[in-house]
């Protein structure tokens, strides 16, 4: 099992419910893989360092996850179909 950092940005028009459920949405597809959820986030409203896709500000959240890697690349399948996303990256992490 490999250790990862996923962060990702959520679109900030949607209702917090919307946003809540879209975060539990991508956990859950984790989790269905066998992921171990080491550590979760929710890092709230940021101004993003660039406009994308026309929007100023995001919803972050960050999980540090436990995974073999099928778990990352079906999370990395569905955030990018995702239209309620903005931006996601999965990053491996060296102990």
């Amino acid at each position: 099992m490999n250790k990862y950092e996923i962060m990702f940005i959520v679109k900030p028009d949607l209702e917090e419910t919307a946003i809540k459920k879209e975060a539990d949405n991508l956990k859950k597809v984790l989790v269905d893989h066998k992921a171990k959820i080491v550590e979760e986030k929710a890092m709230g409203q940021r101004e993003l360092a660039y406009e994308i896709k026309k929007y100023k500000n995001g919803y972050y959240f960050l999980f540090v996850i436990e995974a073999e890697p099928e778990a990352t690349k079906e999370f990395d399948r569905l955030a990018r179909i995702n239209e309620n996303l903005l931006r996601h990256l999965i990053v491996r992490v060296d102990d």
